[in-house]
């Protein structure tokens, strides 16, 4: 599971130094035009037939949404998610409109696509994110209520992180991600 930081040589640094923060600092606060500049990301994002099945409830803490949002958090994500600038939940309008289709299947793709350059956006202005689905889905769906179409998939927390840089992080080797779709199962 361990990379060699030699073959991050190359890889663009947004990419090699991300990280989750496992604690977020609550006395920085996001910005609007910083808000902003993180839903331009994720606006620029590809999508199949350039449908953009995405969109974002934001929330900082102080807000009248915030408290809707996080009291639906699960204590795992809860320790460290309040502390974040900025929590977003992540939206997909599943329904495709002008087709007999009644289901995309690109949608949620189309969704992590989106979260991407939001969250490259986040690491190239020195914020952190996390993202996250530890929470009450059927809890927050009712407290926010989305229009018809629309299901909530995830949630974003998003700020400087409260402790220095993370510790090197593991990830599945190169050949492991060429092969697992096709090797057996473990025994």
């Amino acid at each position: 599971m361990n990379q060699d930081p030699h073959q991050l040589a190359g890889l663009h640094p947004l990419l090699a130094q991300r990280a989750s923060p496992t604690a977020f600092d609550p006395s920085a606060a996001v910005d609007d035009h910083t808000l902003d500049l993180l839903l331009e990301a994720a606006r620029w994002a590809p999508s199949a037939g350039n449908s953009q099945p995405w969109g974002f409830l934001t929330t900082r803490p102080g807000e009248p949404r915030h408290e809707r949002v996080t009291r639906h958090l699960a204590p795992s994500s809860a320790r460290w998610a309040t502390g974040a600038g900025l929590l977003v939940v992540t939206l997909t309008r599943r329904h495709v409109d002008d087709s007999t289709m009644t289901y995309s299947e690109f949608a949620d793709y189309d969704l992590g696509q989106a979260v991407a350059h939001l969250t490259l956006q986040a690491q190239a202005l020195g914020l952190a994110a996390r993202q996250f689905r530890a929470f009450d889905l059927d809890a927050l769906t009712e407290e926010l209520r989305p229009a018809p179409g629309w299901a909530i998939v995830s949630m974003v927390a998003l700020g400087k992180p409260a402790a220095g840089p993370a510790a090197p992080r593991t990830r599945r080797t190169i050949a492991d991600l060429r092969t697992a779709p096709w090797a057996p199962p473990p025994q």
